[in-house]
């Protein structure tokens, strides 16, 4: 099995990632009954990292804030504003679509 070729060469440095694949192994190999176009739009996060990145920073600069509605009101203009510097298209993002529609026709109607 390759997760133990894996293990017997990393786990001296790595034990941990080993025993977290073997423990939620269902959870991964549920990725790959998706296509590879479908698959590399799942595991490309630097958007997600990004995104993350520019809320931290906002977030963080303001301290403590009076009630839920003021930090609710704030990221979403920070996910306005966020939203307005991306101008790059997700990679490939066309055939993964198609992808999407082949395998949730349901949901792909919708929209």
């Amino acid at each position: 099995m390759p997760l133990d070729a894996f293990a017997s060469t990393w786990d001296t440095q790595y034990a941990s990632i080993s025993r977290l694949w073997r423990g939620r192994w269902d959870q991964w190999t549920t990725c790959f009954a998706y296509s590879p176009e479908i698959r590399k739009v799942i595991y490309t996060t630097n958007a997600i990292e990004s995104l993350n990145h520019s809320l931290r920073k906002i977030l963080n600069s303001r301290g403590a804030f009076p009630t839920d509605e003021a930090v609710t009101k704030l990221i979403f203009l920070a996910m306005r504003n966020i939203a307005k510097k991306w101008t790059r298209p997700i990679r490939d993002w066309k055939a993964a679509l198609h992808q999407f529609a082949l395998v949730f026709p349901e949901i792909t109607a919708e929209t």
